[in-house]
Formats: structure tokens, sequence, C-alpha cells
């Protein structure tokens, strides 16, 4: 179940409307506000966290999934850089890992995820469509890829949420149905 805050998004609430008045500065050091309805309160100001984009790509009726080097599976995708916008990095970011050519498509869900003390990541994850047929190449970051039918994503040592996102996707792909 998407969190609230991501009906919010998908309502048309901006992100900056529910976080607050925040300066933003592009690559070349310009500045600006952006606007917001609500202050960020000060214990929030206080915490940053990096954005992960990550993105369900589904070939032939399997997910990818790649190993990290806590031994867990996750999505494909990474880190949000400045002024870049989500649908774009996951683009990229499955180009860089995989070698797979892929189009975002809508936004599945996003919440946070505690990895260890300290390390903290706000995950967002889209649907994205795969539009070759090419096996994945792993890149130097992952140890191996896999691709998994929609039955062995449970068993799998992830995260809940990639675990959401995935079911979700299929749901959609499968014309809203549950996947078995």
């Amino acid at each position: 179940m998407p969190s609230d805050n991501l009906s919010r998004l998908a309502a048309g609430t901006s992100l900056a409307s529910m976080l607050g008045s925040v300066w933003s500065s592009d690559p070349e050091g310009a500045s600006r506000q952006v606007e917001a309805r609500m202050p960020v309160p000060a214990h929030l100001a206080t915490h940053a966290f990096p954005v992960s984009v990550k993105g369900v790509a589904v070939q032939a009726g399997k997910v990818l999934l790649l190993e990290n080097e806590r031994a867990e599976w996750e999505l494909p995708g990474g880190k949000l850089e400045l002024g870049e916008d989500p649908p774009d990095c996951v683009v990229r970011e499955i180009a860089e890992e995989t070698g797979w050519e892929v189009t975002a498509g809508p936004l599945l869900d996003c919440w946070q995820y505690h990895i260890r003390e300290g390390s903290n990541v706000v995950i967002v994850t889209y649907g994205c469509h795969v539009l070759r047929t090419d096996p994945p190449v792993v890149s130097h970051e992952h140890k191996r890829a896999g691709l998994f039918a929609p039955g062995e994503v449970p068993g799998l040592v992830m995260p809940d949420g990639y675990k959401r996102s995935i079911t979700a996707w299929f749901a959609r792909l499968n014309g809203g149905s549950e996947v078995p």
C-alpha cells in the first residue's frame, strides 16, 4: 500500500508544499527558492537523506534484480543527481548498471529505508518498460544480476519496499489483477 505522501504526490500536491520552503542550487551555483505553503519544522530540517530512484524492469515476465555487497537483492537504480528529474535518473541508472534501455513509467512507491545505523535513504520506485531483449550486463557496482518470476520474489532477501513495488508493477502489467 503506498504511503499517504505518495498519494498526495500522485494527486498533484507538490513536494515543496509538503516539505516547506527550500533553497536549491544548480550546478552553476545559481540559487532559487522553492515556494511552499507549509514551513519545515526545525527538527526535520536537520535530517537530510540521499534519494535513490529505482526501477522495476520486467523482461519476458521476470523482474530484473541485482545483488549488492550486503548479499541483498535490489532493484536497479541509484542516486538522484542535483537538478535531475527522477524519471531521467532511473533511465540513466538502469543503463549504467545493466546496459538495458528502458523508459520510465508510473511512480509506484516512495519510502525511507534504514540500511544500518547512521545510513538511511529515501527510495523512489518507477515501473519501467524494457525496450530490448538483451540479457543484463552487470556493472562493477553489483555481484550479479538475476531475472525472477513473481512467485520467486517473496522468498528473496530484499527490503519489503522493493517487494511492494514489484507486486504493484506486475499487477499493473497484468491489467490490475494480483500476481500469483
